[in-house]
């Protein structure tokens, strides 16, 4: 069934909305939420989906981690949702990479702050040729105590 324009109102520019997480919603978005999730069957189950899914990144195992990647895979799939069709396609796809977040749980956050770093020895090492020093400096600012 098509959406009636007052409900396509109540749902346009709700994307910041519907990406927030639930704990952090005021009162006046949590009734918008509700309207929204009241109006459309599709928006209810990807954002239940959604929030399951941050289960995902507190496992430490990458076998659970694994099996639970697939159960919710399952679900996405079970939803006959077309969007979230593509989106299993590609998460299974990155599933290696995703599960050595168990061994490795390192965030980009901190690995974006590394290149930042590097960047700015870089700039300011400009018209210097030596690779070897280069590499020193970056070594002392990463290690030194």
């Amino acid at each position: 069934m098509a959406a009636s324009k007052e409900d396509k109102e109540i749902i346009k520019g709700s994307r910041y909305l519907l990406l927030k997480n639930s704990e952090n919603l005021h009162e006046e978005e949590k009734s918008k939420l509700n309207k929204i999730l009241a109006i459309n069957k599709n928006i209810t189950t990807t954002l239940i989906l959604k929030d399951l899914l941050k289960k995902l990144w507190s496992y430490r195992r990458a076998d659970k981690a694994g099996e639970f990647l697939e159960y919710w895979c399952q679900l996405a799939l079970d939803s006959g949702i077309k969007h979230l069709k593509s989106f299993v396609k590609t998460l299974q796809t990155h599933a290696h990479g995703i599960l050595s977040h168990c061994l490795y749980p390192i965030h980009t956050s901190i690995i974006e702050g590394f290149n930042n770093k590097i960047k700015l020895i870089k700039r300011k090492a400009y018209g210097f040729n030596d690779m070897e020093y280069f590499t020193l400096v970056v070594k002392e600012a990463f290690f030194s105590n």
